[in-house]
């Protein structure tokens, strides 16, 4: 057997790994998890505070748009975008919400007595699959719901100061 037809499995592999790789980076806009103006999962999640209370964000108990943050305490890009967020939960008081993504609830109060607790209320998504009715591809993820309970803005990964300034844009209605 000559060597490249050796190889030929082993280059076919890594072709469809890679070509794996960039459809799970880039959605197309026709895929689930990149589509907006869908409804929010309609999932109570237990309170972090108060596991005898909940939360549905599918039906917002406000006039106005809010935001829900997907996080967790193990998650270093939450750390790092903690700070739009305590700047959005000022700017919007009352609109933001943190839902702790797959997180033991004594980490994520350590995160949070640790950074701040920017969020009005916390649910909390011990099992993940909240998570993945919304459509979560990873934490940080950033969803804004109208009073209607339709997601009217997704952003991936950790805010920065371009797209916290989306989210300030679409919690202002």
């Amino acid at each position: 057997m000559k060597a490249w037809q050796a190889a030929l499995p082993l280059a076919a592999l890594v072709g469809l790994g890679v070509l794996g790789a960039v459809q799970l980076m880039r959605p197309d806009d026709d895929s689930f998890v990149a589509k907006t103006d869908r409804n929010a999962p309609d999932r109570a999640f237990p309170l972090l505070a108060d596991e005898t209370s909940a939360i549905n964000f599918s039906q917002p108990s406000s006039d106005q748009p809010v935001m829900v943050n997907l996080f967790a305490s193990w998650c270093a890009p939450c750390r790092a975008e903690h700070g739009d967020i305590t700047w959005l939960a000022n700017e919007h008081p009352g609109q933001v919400f943190g839902l702790a993504y797959k997180d033991q609830q004594p980490a994520t109060e350590e995160f949070l007595q640790e950074l701040g607790n920017p969020f009005a209320a916390i649910g909390v998504d011990p099992s993940g699959q909240g998570g993945l009715d919304f459509g979560l591809t990873g934490v940080p993820e950033t969803f804004v719901i109208n009073p209607e309970g339709k997601i009217i803005l997704h952003i991936r990964g950790p805010l920065d100061p371009s797209t916290r300034e989306q989210v300030s844009r679409a919690l202002e209605g």
